[in-house]
C-alpha cells in the first residue's frame, strides 16, 4: 500500500500555521455547517457556581444563516440559531433526554400509532399569541404542501400519516393524521410504529409556526420585524444580515426562570484566525463546534494546554459525486476517486480533532461495524483497476481536469487541496479547486452546479434512517442526483417493519447497496472539537452536534 506523500501536507500545514501567527500573533464544521454541515466534555456542575452580574455572551456562527424558517432550514448554522429561538412540543435536555417543552405532557395509544399532546396553557409567542395546537398543524402542513419545494426537510414528516402521499403526490391534507382537536390538544397518527418520533418532535422541522402572522405575511421570516415572532427562551433582538445577530432572553418563556443568559451576540467572522484572536481577547466566549470552527494550526497547543474539548458526533463529512456529470456518470470512475484517498493521512495531518477515517456512511456511533467500512482506506492498486475499468468503458485514455467545490472555510481547504494532490498523483487526473460562500455554495450544489462537492451530515436523531433516507430521491438534501429503486424499496420496509433486529438488517442491505454505488465519497466521521470561557457552565455539546444555551450561564 502506497502512502500520501508528505510534501504537500506539509505544505499545507506551514501555510495554515503562517496565517495563524499572523493573525494571532502566535499566542497560545464545522462551520458553513451541515445537516446537509465534535476527551471529555465538562461543561455541567453543580449548579453551586455564583453567576455574574453580566450574563451577556459573544459566540460566532461564521456565515450568514441560510434561513430562520423553521420549516425551510437545513444546516446547522441556521439550526444554531432556531435552537434558541423556537421551541417544539419537546425538547432535548442536557443528559440527551426527551423532556416536556410546548407540550406538558402526552399520551400514546396501545399499538403506539398515535400520539396526543397535551400544550401547556402558559405558552406564548413573543408578540403575546397563546402558542396554539394550530399553530404546530399549520406549520407541519405548510412543509408538506408541494407548492412548497424548498421545504427540504420535508421527508422528516413522512413517518405521519398521510405526509408522504401529500408531498409527493398532492393527496389531500384533510388525509393527513395530524390534527388540532382544541386550542391545546395535537393528536398525531403515524402510518407505523417509530421508535425515534419523540427526538423528532424536538428537531426544528417539527417547530411551530404563528399561523396568524405566516398567513398575513409569507416573507415574515426573511427580516426582524414584529412578524418575526418566536416562541423559545430567547427572543431575536437583531440580525444585520451578513454581519450579527442578536438574541436576549424572552421574558415570556414558559420556563423563563430557567434561562440566565440575557443576552447572545452571535457574529458572522468568515475568518477562523480572526475568531481566534478574538476569543484569545476575550471578545469571544466560545470557538469551535457546532458554531464555528478552531483553526487547525491551533489544535495542538490547545490539546497540549488541556483547553481543547473533543467528544464523538454522529455526523460524516463527505465528497458528493455529481452522477449526472461525466465522468461521474461512471461507477468506476467514482470508486476510482474514493478508494484514492487518504483518509488516515486527512485526520492524522491536517484535521488533527480525532476524527475516524470513513469508508461507510453510517457513523460507527450507529452501526459498529462501519468503524473498518466497506473498503480499504487509501488502496491504491485497487482504485487504479477501477479507474482502468472506467476509462475504458467511457473511450477514454485520460480523464479531464475535474473540479473541487467547497465552501469557504480553511479546513476545508487544506482538505480539498490534500484530496487534489492524492488525486495528481495515484490516479494521474487533474484537479482544480472553487470555493464560494456558504448560501451561494448551497444554491450552486442544489443547482447541479458542480462535479466534486463537499458536504457533510449530522444525524438529526440517533438511527441509521436519518443518514440513508438523504438519498432516497433526487434533489433535496441529496445533491448527488442518485436514484435507485430497490434503495427506495428497502427503506420503504424499514417503515413497516416492527422487529428492531429485522429492520436494522433491512437498514444495512440498503447501505450496502449505496456503497456499492458510492454516488459519494465518505472522508471521515466528525467530532466536535471546541474550546470555551472556562466562566460560561451548563453548556453541552450534544453527539448530534447541537448546542442549547437554555440552561447556559456566566459564573464570576
Amino acid at each position: 500500500m502506497r502512502s500520501l506523500k508528505k510534501w504537500p501536507l506539509l505544505l499545507v500545514l506551514i501555510l495554515a500555521m503562517a496565517m495563524f501567527l499572523a493573525a494571532c500573533g502566535g499566542k497560545d464544521k464545522e462551520a458553513g455547517g451541515d445537516k446537509k454541515d465534535n476527551g471529555n466534555s465538562e461543561q455541567t456542575d453543580d449548579g453551586n457556581a455564583k453567576p455574574a452580574d453580566d450574563q451577556s455572551i459573544k459566540v460566532n456562527i461564521k456565515t450568514e444563516p441560510p434561513s430562520l424558517h423553521p420549516g425551510l432550514a437545513t444546516d446547522t448554522t441556521s439550526g444554531a440559531v432556531l435552537n434558541q429561538t423556537f421551541e417544539g412540543l419537546l425538547r432535548m435536555n442536557q443528559d440527551e433526554e426527551v423532556e416536556p417543552a410546548m407540550a406538558e405532557k402526552y399520551d400514546v395509544s396501545d399499538d403506539k400509532k398515535t400520539y396526543t399532546f397535551h400544550l401547556r396553557e402558559d405558552a406564548k409567542w413573543s408578540n403575546g399569541d397563546p402558542v396554539t395546537a394550530a399553530d404546530f398543524e399549520y406549520a407541519w402542513k405548510w412543509i408538506l404542501n408541494p407548492k412548497n419545494a424548498d421545504a427540504d426537510y420535508a421527508y422528516q414528516l413522512y413517518p405521519i400519516k398521510g405526509a408522504e402521499d401529500a408531498k409527493e403526490n398532492g393527496a389531500s391534507m384533510d388525509d393527513v393524521g395530524i390534527e388540532a382537536k382544541d386550542d391545546h390538544t395535537l393528536v398525531v397518527e403515524l402510518e407505523n410504529p417509530t421508535a425515534y418520533f419523540l427526538d423528532l418532535t424536538t428537531t426544528y422541522t417539527y417547530f411551530p409556526v404563528n399561523e396568524k402572522v405566516a398567513k398575513d405575511n409569507d416573507k415574515w421570516a426573511n427580516d426582524v420585524s414584529d412578524d418575526y415572532v418566536t416562541n423559545g427562551p430567547f427572543l431575536m433582538k437583531s440580525w444585520k444580515h451578513k454581519d450579527e445577530i442578536v438574541l436576549e432572553k424572552n421574558p415570556d418563556y414558559w420556563d423563563a426562570d430557567t434561562v440566565k443568559l440575557e443576552n447572545i451576540t452571535m457574529y458572522m467572522i468568515d475568518d477562523e484566525n480572526t475568531a481566534k484572536q478574538m476569543f484569545d481577547n476575550g471578545e469571544l466566549d466560545w470557538l469551535g463546534d457546532p458554531l464555528d470552527a478552531v483553526p487547525l494550526a491551533a489544535i495542538p497547543a490547545l490539546k497540549d494546554s488541556g483547553d481543547l474539548n473533543i467528544n464523538d458526533k454522529a455526523g460524516v463529512y463527505y465528497y458528493a459525486f455529481n452522477i449526472e456529470e461525466k465522468p461521474f456518470d461512471n461507477v468506476n470512475i467514482r470508486k476510482a476517486f474514493a478508494l484514492s484517498l487518504d483518509r488516515k493521512a486527512i485526520v492524522d495531518n491536517i484535521t488533527k480533532g480525532e476524527q475516524k477515517p470513513a469508508m461507510a456512511l453510517v457513523p460507527p456511533s450507529i452501526f459498529k461495524d462501519n468503524e473498518k467500512g466497506y473498503f480499504k482506506d487509501n488502496d491504491i492498486d485497487e482504485a487504479k483497476k477501477y479507474l482502468e475499468k472506467g476509462l475504458k468503458e467511457e473511450g477514454l485514455k485520460k480523464l479531464p481536469t475535474v473540479k473541487i467545490s467547497y465552501n469557504t472555510d480553511e479546513g476545508h481547504q487544506a482538505i480539498a487541496q490534500a484530496a487534489q494532490d492524492m488525486w495528481k498523483e495515484n490516479l494521474g487526473v487533474d484537479v482544480k479547486l472553487s470555493n464560494e460562500e456558504w448560501a451561494v455554495y448551497l444554491d450552486s450544489m442544489g443547482a447541479g452546479d458542480f462535479q466534486i462537492g463537499r458536504m457533510g451530515w449530522i444525524g438529526d436523531f440517533n438511527d441509521a434512517i436519518n443518514f440513508l433516507e438523504i438519498f432516497q430521491s433526487k434533489g433535496g438534501n441529496n445533491y448527488t442526483n442518485w436514484e435507485n429503486d430497490d434503495y427506495k424499496k428497502l427503506l420503504k420496509q424499514t417503515r413497516t417493519e416492527k422487529d428492531e433486529k429485522a429492520r436494522e438488517e433491512i437498514l444495512h442491505k440498503a447501505e450496502d447497496l449505496f456503497m456499492d454505488e458510492l454516488p459519494l465519497s465518505p472522508v471521515y466521521f466528525y467530532t466536535n472539537v471546541w474550546t470555551q470561557n472556562e466562566k460560561l457552565k451548563n453548556v453541552e455539546v450534544s453527539p448530534l452536534g447541537n448546542i442549547q444555551f437554555k440552561w447556559g450561564y456566566l459564573a464570576e
